[in-house]
Formats: C-alpha cells, structure tokens, sequence
C-alpha cells in the first residue's frame, strides 16, 4: 500500500505516543525497520520518544545546570544578552517576549537562543559561515562558569542525533536512505528554555508556551523528567500529556516536513503549561533545510485520489514569515517586562 492510500484510512485519534528504540540501527535492515516506526509514529500522532539516542548522561546534565543557574541571575544581567542586541534572535528571551498563539497575551518562559559553534575555532570555520546563511555569532554571558561550554557539547551531540534521524525519516517516505542528507545540512537553532510555575487563572491568556505547531522539519526536545508540562493535541480536540520518560528524547514534526510530505507526516499542535509548582527546563533543537532548498510535496505522497496540497517554496523563506510573526505578537521593554 502506498504512503498516500496509507494516510487515507489514519484518524490521529491517539491516546498515546510512541516509544521507539534507536539502539537497533547498525544495518540496513534494522534501520528499515526502525523507518516502519516512525513511519506509524509520525503518520498517526506526529509525535514519538526515541531511547538510546546516544547523547551521554553527563552531557545533558552539564547543560541542566548551567540552565537552571544562568536563569537564577537577577533579570538585569539576562538582559544585557537580550537576543535584540546579537543576529537573529541568539541571545537572552525574557518572559512574554514572544506570544506563539495569537488567541493569548503571551508565553510565560524565559529562553537562552544559540546556533553553531565549535568549541575550539576551527580552520574552516570561516567557510561554514559562508555556506550557511544562518550561522550568526552566538552572545555567552560571563557567568556562571562552563556556560558555553555545556551548550555547545549538548548542541553538537543532539544535531548528531538529528543526523540519524533525518535518515530513518527518508527510509520511512520510501526514499533513498541520504535523500535529506544535503538538504538538511543547515546548522539548527537550539534553546534552553525554562518555565516558572504558572500560578494565574486558567483563562488568563498566558501559559508557559500556546498552542502551535512548529515550523522547521522537526524538533528533538529533551525535557526535565519528573514534570509535566507538554501536551499534545489529537483529532478529537483532547490534550494528551507527553509525561516525561527518562532517558529519552521527544521528536515531533514540523510545519515544513508535513508540507514537504503533503500532510502524510502529522505536525502536531502542542503546548505547555507548567502547574507543577516548581521551575521546568527543556531544551528544543529545531531541525530545518537548508534556506535555498524548494519544498513541494514529494512524489512518493502524491497521488491522484490525493493530489499537492501545497505550492513549492524555499525553506529559508518560509521560516523567516514565522519567526517574524511569532516575535511581532509581542514587544518588551528594556527591563524585561511586556508591554503591548
């Protein structure tokens, strides 16, 4: 059965999301059969876990605390790196600076932006930047001490995560196993993030992130164990909760590889409202294409009974209208607080 006749008879009806294990994927078949998964996970709920991703305990652990320290700091010194003053939004994001859902006033989480980077300066670094056009200089604040250092190693260990999984996502659409290899070659976007326990009303039109879906190709996201904060919403308009699971990492589906699938791979909305009482960290990395690469729906999920739903643009320009729109919902003042 095709991808296309597939998705005909999918509900998204989930209760649940899947767990897939990535530590079966040394040859072709395993990794095949890992493609099956995901293929299932990213058609029905467009959410899955992935355990035994390779990203070493210390690594994340260094990163937890260099967050959670870094936004202990009076709201003064975060906001002498606020991303207005570096390229491309890299930097400090207080409280309310951006509002995802236009139906709120605005996200409750504070936010630390970077992009590539290597730990040593590297010979070639200076040709990296030419080839990408969204590599910008990162801001690192002076304090706390092994900052940089923490987020560049956890950066450069998830984007190798992403590496294997933009091959599992090719086997999983019935194409050659490099097929994404050169066109997702961009260097990603990744934030700390960290959520202050949500103590207002329900209805007050401002929780820890509003509902959205996110836009680039998809998203690893490692999440704080023990809190639960993210939800997901399925077909029957109901919140199912992505309940942390340790050990692992949560991938979903962007806005531009469910075009690029024509709607056959599920982008999800998805929100979070931390009411735990305590504080919450994540840290996203956003997958993307390369600016220049054209996305119109592949061959493989086109048929007749389901023709392109979607005209062909480039990556860089479709990212650009929604970073854009997500930051023009909101403004802030030079203290750190919101204004409208």
């Amino acid at each position: 059965m095709s991808l296309a006749e597939t998705a005909a008879s999918v509900s998204g009806a989930f209760d649940s999301i899947p767990v897939i294990d990535l530590g079966c994927a040394s040859t072709h078949e395993e990794r095949t059969a890992l493609a099956r998964q995901i293929r299932d996970a990213c058609m029905n709920v467009g959410f899955f876990y992935i355990k035994n991703h390779g990203i070493p305990d210390e690594t994340i652990d260094k990163i937890f605390s260099a967050m959670k320290a870094f936004f202990s700091l009076p709201v003064e010194e975060k906001m002498k790196l606020h991303h207005r003053q570096g390229a491309h939004y890299r930097g400090f994001e207080p409280l309310l600076d951006s509002n995802i859902d236009p139906a709120n006033r605005g996200d409750l989480y504070e936010g630390f932006m970077i992009g590539w980077e290597e730990l040593v300066p590297q010979d070639d670094d200076e040709d990296k930047v030419n080839r990408d056009t969204m590599v910008f200089p990162n801001l690192w604040p002076s304090e706390p001490s092994g900052f940089r250092e923490a987020f560049i190693n956890y950066y450069h260990a998830a984007f190798g995560v992403g590496k294997v999984l933009r091959r599992l996502f090719a086997l999983a659409l019935d194409l050659p196993e490099t097929y994404f290899d050169d066109k997702l070659k961009r260097y990603p976007m990744m934030r700390g993030l960290h959520y202050p326990p949500q103590t207002g009303p329900e209805d007050d039109g401002i929780i820890g992130i509003g509902a959205h879906s996110d836009f680039e190709c998809f998203t690893i996201l490692w999440q704080e164990p023990g809190i639960q904060a993210l939800q997901i919403l399925n077909s029957e308009n109901k919140w199912i909760n992505a309940t942390p699971i340790p050990g692992t990492l949560v991938i979903n589906i962007g806005d531009l590889l469910s075009r690029w699938t024509n709607n056959i791979f599920r982008s999800t909305v998805h929100r979070a409202i931390n009411r735990s009482g305590v504080r919450r960290y994540s840290i996203p990395m956003f997958i993307g294409a390369n600016p220049n690469v054209e996305v119109e729906p592949l061959p493989s999920c086109v048929s007749p009974e389901r023709p392109a739903k979607y005209e062909t643009i480039t990556s860089g320009e479709y990212v650009r209208r929604h970073i854009q729109e997500m930051y023009q919902r909101s403004r802030t003042t030079s203290d750190g607080t919101a204004k409208a």
